[in-house]
């Protein structure tokens, strides 16, 4: 009972938005060229697995300087039952193009998943507002945490979002 106190308290002080949980929306975009770093996902797909969503877009600093963190962070869970998925939501009309978003995935050296999102339908499945945005989905399926705002190794939001993930891996 100590660990989930503390889990709570961690996630608090980094200023996550409490969420009921709800399903997580299921991918809306089929087009395997408007996926990078893998084929078209259903939300099937990710049953048994933690799930972190990452929405975020090409020219956000935010977005581009948390990468270092969750590439981190997806090396450490690689032997466990966590994935990442990326929500590339443009802000900008030159980020809707598929080969630019295609190099700034190389460039930024993403190899998870990620999905084009050029119409905002997933942003607005979300209810999101921000870039970046992490959303952390349990093996069920089911969103449980929301975080905003870029993140780095070492600090407060990091730590909540780690706990939060251990918490999630144990259930």
């Amino acid at each position: 009972m100590r660990q989930f106190w503390f889990v709570l308290t961690l996630i608090a002080a980094a200023g996550a938005q409490a969420v009921d949980p709800r399903p997580l929306p299921e991918f809306d975009n089929d087009d395997p060229g408007e996926w990078f770093n893998g084929t078209p996902l259903t939300v099937a797909d990710l049953r048994g697995k933690v799930v972190l969503v990452d929405v975020w877009t090409y020219d956000c600093w935010n977005c581009y300087r948390s990468f270092p963190w969750l590439r981190s962070l997806e090396t450490r869970l690689a032997d466990r039952d966590f994935m990442v998925v990326g929500i590339h939501s443009p802000e900008f009309a030159h980020e809707r193009d598929p080969a630019r978003v295609a190099a700034k995935i190389r460039e930024f050296q993403l190899h998870h998943p990620v999905m084009m999102d050029n119409d905002f339908a997933y942003w607005n499945a979300y209810g999101n507002r921000y870039w970046p945005a992490f959303y952390l989905v349990d093996k069920q399926g089911m969103i449980r945490h929301r975080f905003a705002g870029e993140t780095h190794a070492e600090t407060g939001k990091a730590r909540a979002i780690e706990a939060a993930i251990e918490a999630l891996l144990k259930e």
